[in-house]
Order: C-alpha cells, then sequence, then structure tokens
C-alpha cells in the first residue's frame, strides 16, 4: 500500500524481502530451539496462538515366529497422540519515517533493530530450553574443584553418553552447557585438541566442538538449576512462524510502522518403547524422558 505522502509509482516496500531478512539473522541466534536440539518436523500451518499440532506415534508392532501352520496373524496399526500446542505469541514492531527508505537503507541491519531481533530469538530459547530441561532426566550433581573442572566435566558428559547409550538413542547427539562449564571445558585435551576427536572451531547457534558422539554447544539461556543437558533432536520438538510483515501508518505519529508476530510453541516427544502409555492412549506426561538427561554442577565455595 502507498500512503498519500508517498509517491505511488516508486512504493516499493517488499515484506517478503523482510521475511527472508529475519529468518537469516534470526535461526543462527538459537541454540535450544535449533534444529540441533530441536527439531522441526511438525509445524505445519500455524495461524494464531492457541492452534494445536497433533503428533501421532506409531507403536512397534510386534515380532512373531513364522511356522506352519499356524502362519501369519495380521496387526492393525496403532497409534498414540501426542498435543503440541501453540502456546506463545510475541511481536516486533519497528516505527519508522518512511519503509521504503528503511528498506532501501538496509532495513533490519540497523543496530536498534538487530537488538530486537536478538529479543525474539532470546524469548523463544529461554522459552524452548525451559521445556527441554524439566522434561529431562536427572543425573547426578557434578561435584568439582578449581583442580578438577576440566576432567569432571568430561567425565560427566562421558556418563551422559552411557545413560543415552544404554536407552538405544540414537547418533547425532548434542550436549549444551552454560558459559562457566565451557570455560573450563575447554581447558581439556579432548577438546583444546578438537580436531584429534571431531570438529573443532565456533559456528553458529553456539556449537563449540565435536566430541564422543556430540555436538558440545553453549548458550547463556541456560535454565535454572541446569548446567549441562545432552541429548537427541527427536525427543525435543519446536514449532515456530512468523506471520509475516506488513506496514501501515501510525495514527499517532507522522512515521509508518513495521510489524510482525511470532507464533511458537514446544514439547517433549514420547515414544512407545521409551515412554509410559495411559489408557486413553496418550502418554505420562509426568514423568522425564530417557532421550535427554541433565545436570547441575556443585561449583566450590568462592
Amino acid at each position: 500500500m502507498a500512503f498519500a505522502y508517498q509517491n505511488q509509482s516508486s512504493h516499493t516496500f517488499v515484506p517478503e524481502r523482510w521475511d527472508a531478512d529475519l529468518l537469516v539473522q534470526f535461526d543462527p541466534l538459537l541454540v535450544w530451539a535449533a534444529t540441533l536440539v530441536s527439531n522441526r518436523k511438525y509445524e505445519g500451518e500455524i495461524r494464531q496462538k492457541g492452534d494445536v499440532v497433533h503428533i501421532n506415534s506409531l507403536l512397534r508392532p510386534s515380532i512373531g515366529d513364522y511356522k506352519l501352520p499356524e502362519g501369519m496373524t495380521a496387526q492393525r496399526p496403532e497409534t498414540v497422540d501426542q498435543k503440541l500446542p501453540i502456546t506463545e505469541a510475541k511481536y516486533l514492531q519497528v516505527l519508522v519515517e518512511d519503509a521504503e527508505r528503511t528498506q532501501l537503507a538496509g532495513g533490519l541491519d540497523s543496530p536498534i533493530n538487530q537488538q530486537m531481533i536478538r529479543a525474539l530469538a532470546r524469548e523463544a530459547d529461554t522459552f524452548m530450553g525451559d521445556i527441554i530441561a524439566k522434561g529431562a532426566t536427572a543425573l547426578p550433581a557434578i561435584k568439582v574443584t578449581a583442580q578438577n573442572a576440566a576432567q569432571a566435566f568430561y567425565s560427566a558428559i562421558l556418563d551422559m553418553m552411557l545413560a543415552l547409550d544404554d536407552n538405544d538413542i540414537p547418533g547425532g547427539r548434542y550436549v549444551v552447557v552454560s558459559p562457566k562449564v565451557k570455560r573450563y571445558l575447554v581447558e581439556h585435551p579432548a577438546i583444546a585438541n578438537a580436531g584429534a576427536y571431531g570438529e573443532g572451531g565456533v559456528t553458529a547457534n553456539g556449537v563449540v566442538a565435536r566430541l564422543a558422539g556430540f555436538t558440545v554447544a553453549s548458550t547463556t539461556a541456560m535454565p535454572t538449576g541446569v548446567d549441562i543437558v545432552a541429548g537427541h533432536s527427536e525427543f525435543a520438538t519446536y514449532a515456530s512462524q512468523f506471520t509475516g510483515f506488513r506496514e501501515g501508518q501510525s495514527e499517532k505519529y507522522r512515521a509508518d510502522y513495521i510489524d510482525t508476530l511470532h507464533l511458537y510453541g514446544g514439547k517433549i516427544v514420547r515414544y512407545p518403547e521409551l515412554d509410559t502409555q495411559k489408557a486413553d492412549s496418550t502418554f505420562d506426561e509426568s514423568k522425564p524422558t530417557k532421550g535427554i538427561v541433565k545436570a547441575a554442577v556443585e561449583w566450590p565455595a568462592a
């Protein structure tokens, strides 16, 4: 649309360009809501807060012995329903003198808009981190001293590896650590010399290195009381959608506004082989998942 004070033929605000820029800048800021930690398999078509995405888990069929004359007995597939509610609705609105000129000047690249995108990402990441931590299986606290911290954290990650191995959790795992844990963990030779164990270097989404089958990441958005979380992205899902940028004329100021709405939700995904099925064909979600583990650190007194 064009306003009365704008030239009709030159008004070229393109919301799709802003949508693309937002996703390019938003996704690398995520850790908990990144695909490394949370899958995006069930996003579907999200239109408003309150929408529910349904996840059907197929029960594993039983295996029978083939012998004559009995032959084979067919089984009817059974599913367990899980609901992924879209509980969050956050908005980003930018007030500009002229939307067209703002677009030409770089749009979302301005410092204030960058801060707003970081704030949106932080909200989503903190939300997803809390869901994952609440649904994870707690392991014993890690007791450290200043002298043994690096080895203690390395050993804790190996204990998490064993806990996941015991439940046949597949490869492609992650471990997320707090910045304080990372500070000591990088002193361990397995991280400091990560080239001998996997891939080193810092990349997007907080990735630090790869170690013992884990991609190691770090974030400041750690849930309260948790210092290390390890698991697989199949056990947490995040559904997110930006409704698209729109523009309009401010009723209060001689300016345009540009805004978008971020709708999202998340949950722990349950599996018949690992979780308790209830009589109503749902899962008992009061129990922690076996596909994600967590631990707190008992730091030495200052």
